[in-house]
């Protein structure tokens, strides 16, 4: 299991990059050249990156991705189109992106883009604040430790 972050403008990458030290898992950011950084990280980080352009960091990760990864996005689109391959998409808000919800997340998208066109005004996201961002911790510290608590049950059951 990785963590693969969509990381243009990502506000969670720091926390990722924490959890993902804190329970031993690589952690893959994928972003546009624009954002390449000489800054040093851990081991367990890595980073992939993309021409400039619309879209090229979401086609890398489906490109990427391995049954098992989670994926970190604010993308419904990306999120949309890695649900069929068996991994686990959470928004940064900490809401997860499911089979069940995914198509009115992007009915709602739909929608707002077609009021835009028409010149309406819609609104914007809420800035995010440091609330969202122990609320994005706490759901996947939650959601890796039950991931880690079935693997370690299903590898108790294969050894019986």
């Amino acid at each position: 299991m990785r963590l693969i972050i969509d990381g243009d403008g990502s506000p969670v990458k720091n926390e990722v990059i924490g959890l993902g030290q804190r329970f031993g898992l690589s952690v893959v950011i994928v972003t546009s050249v624009d954002h390449f950084t000489n800054k040093e990280y851990p081991p367990h980080v890595s980073f992939i990156y993309v021409d400039k352009g619309a879209d090229r960091a979401d086609y890398r990760i489906v490109k990427e991705i391995q049954p098992g990864d989670w994926v970190i996005t604010q993308d419904y689109g990306l999120a949309s189109l890695v649900l069929g391959k068996h991994v686990r998409v959470f928004h940064h808000g900490g809401k997860e992106y499911t089979p069940d919800n995914i198509d009115e997340l992007l009915t709602q998208r739909f929608m707002g883009a077609q009021l835009r066109k028409a010149g309406k005004r819609t609104k914007g996201p809420k800035p995010f604040t440091a609330l969202d961002r122990q609320q994005f911790t706490k759901i996947l510290v939650e959601a890796i430790q039950q991931a880690n608590a079935i693997g370690e049950s299903h590898a108790s059951k294969s050894s019986d």
